[in-house]
């Protein structure tokens, strides 16, 4: 009987000793675990930073072509406001050239005039 007793205290310190084994490999595993979703926490959160920059970055761009195709609207309604301004000049300076050709004829005229009343006073 004795001998039976030693036998099974030896089973008994082996299993323990696997029990002691087994509980450091999980807890060996499950602190790697822990590590990896550490690291991977890490990472998807840096890549959230990297898209929210991304998204900031195209917002700005977007916002830079809105300003730029409100300014070109802008330029163009003042370049249709020039060209019609600058029709208006042409008509103004043919109206002018018309009267400063009258006015020339007038005053050749006016010479003509003068010299028919010294004729007609004499």
């Amino acid at each position: 009987m004795p001998l039976f007793l030693a036998s099974g205290n030896k089973q008994s310190k082996h299993k323990q000793t696997m029990a002691s084994a087994s509980s450091t490999s999980a807890r060996t595993l499950f602190i790697d675990s822990k590590l990896r979703l550490a690291d991977r926490v890490q990472v998807n959160v840096n890549n959230i930073a990297s898209v929210a920059r991304q998204i900031n970055r195209g917002s700005k761009s977007s916002e830079t072509l809105f300003h730029t195709a409100k300014n070109m609207a802008l330029q163009e309604h003042a370049m249709e406001n020039t060209e019609e301004n600058l029709k208006k000049l042409q008509q103004n300076m043919t109206l002018l050239n018309q009267q400063f050709e009258s006015i020339q004829r007038n005053a050749l005229l006016l010479d003509e005039v003068k010299e028919q009343v010294r004729a007609m006073q004499r």
